[in-house]
């Protein structure tokens, strides 16, 4: 039997083919190749299966794409705007004073004698006895210690001995024994006043004025009012920031999806049409390669190619199958080849076996002679 290609720049060509393919197997996976893919299966060939993407590397490559961004630095609410901190204290020691007990039973008795102490108490405040009242309204709260007025007017004497959170301690309790006491709220509230905390301050003033009127509450809440409402609005300022730099952040994440929607996209492109660092059609068909390419996609001409490349003799089975000969004639036509050939595939030049020049039929062999479709070759 002799070989079915005996012209050896033919061979020559088809050999070069093979070593590409045996260097660069993924080749096969390329659309336009899967014809001589699906050739390799038929006959038992196993085709190396197709490379995975490093994940990895292409998050890295991503992430070193990423430009840097500067961190942005929240700063203090109160250390951007300008408060009239006049009058603010030093804190004093949260240490715990006799607070009485929650769960006595209170008799008559005890409220009688509690009552004469309060009384005694309110007299020694009027006199700036504020040491006396302390005492006298503990003792009043050990006998009673569900009376919200007493807390209320012991933070009060806190006040003026400049213990704030003492005061505020008191006005705590008193407000879980009855949470409308306006007293309760006014002294808790001068409270956040003498420890800088205004916007404290004018939510307990202004709720004290609510429950009950009074000239001193209504002076009070005047004085914190301006740092209060300075605060405030910084605070929506800097709610406004953080939802803007949140509304940045979410458009920069859509920016970047969709920035990497269509990298994939292009790169599935690129591969389909024989991207990715190979050969194409066009390096194997030259100028024509993508017109071959679209006509390997019709699975009857497909199948007829694989067909003749299993027995260039089964040509004759197509001489009137215009798609057929068409796409073969163009093959014949190409010029360039296959790399490292100088004539193309076989029938450009050499021709296809069994002719002079040319594919049978289209009366460019070798002196313009017509091959005989039935020649085995043998002569």
């Amino acid at each position: 039997m002799s070989c079915p290609i005996p012209n050896q720049d033919e061979l020559n060509k088809l050999k070069i083919f093979c070593e590409i393919i045996g260097a660069k197997p993924d080749l096969l996976h390329l659309p336009e190749l899967q014809f001589f893919k699906e050739f390799i299966q038929k006959f038992g060939g196993k085709v190396p299966p197709k490379p995975e993407t490093n994940k990895s590397e292409e998050k890295a490559s991503a992430k070193a794409e990423e430009p840097e961004t500067e961190p942005i630095i929240e700063s203090d609410p109160e250390s951007d705007v300008e408060l009239d901190n006049e009058g603010v204290i030093e804190a004093d020691p949260e240490d715990s004073h006799e607070m009485g007990d929650k769960n006595k039973e209170t008799t008559e008795e005890d409220m009688d004698q509690a009552s004469d102490i309060r009384s005694r108490a309110a007299a020694a405040y009027s006199e700036k006895n504020y040491d006396e009242a302390i005492k006298l309204y503990t003792e009043a709260i050990l006998l009673n210690p569900h009376n919200a007025l007493f807390y209320a007017k012991r933070g009060q004497a806190y006040l003026k001995e400049l213990k704030p959170n003492a005061c505020i301690r008191d006005c705590n309790r008193a407000l879980e024994i009855n949470c409308d006491s306006a007293a309760a709220y006014k002294f808790r509230g001068r409270a956040y006043r003498l420890l800088g905390k205004w916007e404290e301050a004018a939510k307990d003033l202004r709720q004290a004025c609510k429950l009950d009127y009074d000239e001193e509450a209504d002076e009070w809440l005047k004085e914190v009012t301006p740092n209060a409402k300075k605060l405030e609005q910084h605070k929506i300022k800097q709610q406004r920031k953080a939802a803007e730099k949140e509304l940045r952040e979410r458009q920069e994440r859509v920016r970047k999806a969709q920035e990497a929607k269509r990298k994939a996209a292009e790169e599935a492109e690129q591969s389909a049409r024989g991207g990715g660092g190979g050969p194409n059609m066009s390096d194997f068909f030259g100028a024509g390669g993508e017109d071959i390419l679209s006509a390997f996609k019709d699975p009857e001409v497909a199948a007829a190619m694989q067909d003749v490349m299993s027995n260039p003799a089964n040509i004759s089975k197509y001489q009137n199958n215009p798609k057929v000969m068409g796409l073969l004639a163009k093959i014949s036509a190409s010029a360039g080849g296959f790399p490292g050939a100088g004539g193309g595939f076989p029938g450009a030049g050499g021709g296809f076996p069994g002719a002079g020049g040319g594919f049978p039929g289209f009366g460019g062999g070798a002196g313009g002679k017509q091959p005989d479709i039935n020649d085995d070759g043998l002569d």
